[in-house]
This record gives structure tokens, sequence and C-alpha cells, in this order.
């Protein structure tokens, strides 16, 4: 319980915690931004740490001219963890995606989500892996399941590379450019919870679409 209570706390006062972490490490900060990030896209078994809400607080952290934190350095590091941990990810599913069609159920992934996933990128083709990498969790198990399907590699890595692109820099300067504005700075938080639920938004879309179309007549 104590381990969830300063998980929450991390999450929502990221600029506080990464600037103590900027004033205790330094420039090592720019190790513990990538291990972040790549353990998120990397791991499909952590989907739960900050990935959106990370990339807004660093910017905002790099913008304060006394951390000594450079913003592109952090744009191009960010963006090759981001490219390793969807890399990693993908080979995983690669390997042990097969395990998974042949049982019901391994840790949290289940078959059904698998083959519905599967069906998803034969409908949206790459562009469900650019689209994935804005959505909390979808992110970290899509590569995965796209390791595990039948994504050419070669197709897929174009898709990713778009995805990171587009991904990193648009929050990370995001938050260099409107993180230290005073009203953003007195309601983090809030702004915390604006980038949840806006990431979520797709998830919750197609879930009230699926739960409220109407069955195709036979």
């Amino acid at each position: 319980m104590e381990f969830l209570t300063q998980f929450i706390d991390f999450f929502l006062h990221l600029d506080k915690h990464l600037f103590n972490i900027v004033e205790q490490y330094g420039t090592l900060t720019y190790v513990i931004l990538f291990l972040i990030v790549f353990t998120e896209t990397g791991l499909v078994i952590m989907p739960l740490l900050p990935g959106d809400s990370l990339l807004f607080a660093a910017g905002a952290i790099a913008a304060n001219e006394t951390t000594g934190l450079n913003v592109w350095l952090i744009i191009i590091i960010l963006i090759i963890a981001a490219l390793l941990g969807d890399n990693v990810n993908y080979f995983m599913g690669k390997t042990f995606g097969g395990q998974i069609k042949k049982r019901e159920k391994i840790l949290f992934l289940k078959r059904e989500y698998l083959e519905k996933t599967e069906a998803f990128y034969e409908k949206h083709g790459g562009s469900t892996v650019i689209m994935a990498r804005f959505i909390p969790i979808v992110r970290t198990v899509a590569p995965f399941v796209a390791g595990a399907g039948s994504m050419n590699y070669s197709r897929y890595i174009i898709f990713c590379i778009i995805g990171a692109l587009l991904w990193v820099p648009t929050l990370t300067l995001l938050g260099y450019f409107f993180g230290n504005m005073e009203i953003v700075k007195k309601n983090f938080e809030l702004v915390i919870f604006g980038i949840i639920g806006i990431s979520i938004l797709p998830m919750i879309f197609s879930y009230l679409k699926s739960r409220f179309a109407k069955p195709s007549a036979a």
C-alpha cells in the first residue's frame, strides 16, 4: 500500500520529483529518463509507468535554466529509448506470441486480446502503430502484439519510427513551452489528469462504439 501511495505521488508530482532527481543526480537524469521510457515501451509487463506525463514534465524541467538539461538532447535520448523499447517488445512478441495463441491466458495477456488486436491491425494497417503510441497501456502492448501477429518487421519499423518522431517531440515541447507557466505549475496535477484523459479518449470511444454497435444482420 505504501508503494502504491508513493507511485501515485510520484506520478502526480512529476515536475517536483524530476527537479529533485536533477538536483541529486545531475546529468544522470538523462539516463533515468531513458530507462523509464525504455521500460514502459519495452516490457509488456510494465504498462503503468508514466509516459505522456513524463515527457511533458521533462520538457517543463528542461525549460528551467537552473537544471542545466537540454530539451533537444532529452528528445533525442527519449526517441532512442522508445524505439529500442518497441523493438525489444516486438521481438518478445515474435518469440512468445505463439505460446499465448496455444493457451487461453499467460499472465494478463489473453489469447482473445491477441486475436482482437490482430484484427485491428488488419483493419487499420500500420497506422495502428502510430495511433497506439499516444495511448497509455496500448503503446506497451501493441508492439508485442505486432510481433506475435503477422506484421512484417520492415513494415512495422517504419511506422514505429514515425510514431516515436511524433510522440516524443510533441509532448516534450508542449511541456517545454507551457510547463513553466504559473497557472500550469500551480495546477500540475490537473494538467497530468488532463493529459491522461485526452490519451485514453480513443480507448473510451472504441469501447463505447463496440458496446453500443448494432449487431449486423445475419
